[in-house]
């Protein structure tokens, strides 16, 4: 199909209105493993991502003729549950000065704080213009809907600060990653560390031994054996604990991943004899490992550590992966050589007041984020 004819945008309110193999074959290195086609699909088929739970799908395409070159994943939300770009004070602050904040529409991996590509475009195509088409075509059907704002979670750096000409606020945000530094074996790795601390990290380490617990990591084909119930019972037994714990998966989610999705999913599984006592639900790219759920059925020392941190941070450098995110927040994570990175958003507010008092927000919020950065790195434990 030539490129001399034009565009057309589309927006779907389901992943299934587009095929597989043409949503996929946008995917490329710098996506993540949240934005293929089967994990958005698992989602919305089972119901943890639609109307009721908040998430209604408004995916932006484009099209030349029959095929799609470009695509977005957006949602139109009636709350800011499930993001990780904490906006909630915005929402106040409107709500007080009468200017509705919601609903809003999302560009966003849902529930999922994974930086990478949100805008998805198709080789071959000129990547920036078709980025621009898709956030005006964000900027148009959110004041087609009457919505207040569009948000771009969790983009690269460079799709945020492209996006500054449309006119959106540019965020900065912080999170703890491991990130391989050419790590032969697991030993290396506590080699950065000194003494005191590579001693400390070593007994945490021994704990799941002297618990009598063994951990193993299940991919590939050896899901077969993994429950899917259990998996989520492990899931609810973390958010049930939380007041603002919601149950957005339900065990039909877990089970269309644990069937369609093998190629990315691993389990990490704490078990005593043949039972399963904690785990961890991650995905993982051809470079990238990324932990999403943690949960237990017994409480043991260090158990968190070593299920959710340790065996990611073994993965990543047995197998030669990039890093590893283990998720949001969490600042236990610098002492274990986990490194402060910089993560990104981008906002568009309609009402000029409230993009005013945003922008001055977000102005004070980068100095304290600048200004953090090197001690927040200092206390990762490393000897140098």
């Amino acid at each position: 199909m030539s490129q001399s004819l034009p565009t057309q945008l589309k927006v779907l309110r389901a992943v299934s209105d587009v095929p597989e193999t043409a949503w996929n074959a946008l995917v490329d290195d710098d996506a993540v493993p949240f934005l293929e086609w089967r994990w958005l699909e698992a989602l919305e088929a089972s119901g943890s991502v639609g109307p009721s739970s908040g998430w209604e799908p408004r995916h932006l395409t484009l099209w030349r003729g029959h095929r799609l070159v470009a695509a977005a994943p957006a949602y139109r939300k009636s709350d800011s549950n499930g993001e990780f770009v904490f906006d909630f004070s915005w929402a106040t602050a409107s709500e007080r000065a009468g200017v509705p904040y919601y609903p809003k529409l999302v560009i966003a991996t849902p529930l999922t704080p994974a930086t990478g590509r949100r805008f998805l475009v198709a080789p071959g195509e000129d990547r920036p213009t078709r980025t621009l088409e898709l956030a005006r075509g964000a900027l148009e059907l959110a004041r087609e809907e009457g919505l207040s704002s569009v948000h771009v979670l969790f983009p690269t750096e460079s799709e945020a600060m492209a996006l500054e000409p449309l006119g959106f606020a540019v965020r900065q945000g912080v999170q703890y990653h491991f990130l391989n530094e050419g790590y032969r074996t697991p030993d290396d790795v506590l080699q950065r560390f000194t003494s005191k601390r590579r001693n400390q990290l070593r007994r945490e380490r021994r704990a799941p031994t002297e618990q009598g617990l063994t951990l193993r990591v299940l991919r590939g084909d050896a899901l077969a054996e993994a429950d899917p119930r259990e998996t989520f019972r492990l899931y609810t037994s973390t958010v049930d604990k939380f007041a603002w714990g919601r149950r957005y998966l339900n065990p039909r989610f877990f089970t269309r991943v644990l069937e369609h999705f093998r190629h990315r999913v691993e389990l990490v599984q704490a078990c005593s004899g043949d039972r399963v006592v904690a785990g961890a639900f991650n995905l993982a790219s051809d470079r990238v490992l990324y932990g999403r759920y943690w949960g237990c059925f017994e409480e043991h020392p260090f158990l968190h550590f070593n299920v959710c941190l340790y065996a990611g941070m073994d993965e990543v450098v047995r197998r030669g992966l990039v890093r590893f995110e283990p998720g949001a927040g969490g600042e236990h994570k610098l002492v274990r050589g986990f490194t402060p990175s910089l993560t990104y958003s981008a906002h568009a507010l309609f009402h000029r007041g409230l993009d005013r008092a945003v922008r001055e927000f977000l102005a004070h919020e980068r100095a304290a984020i600048q200004t953090g950065l090197p001690a927040w790195r200092a206390e990762t434990g490393f000897k140098d």
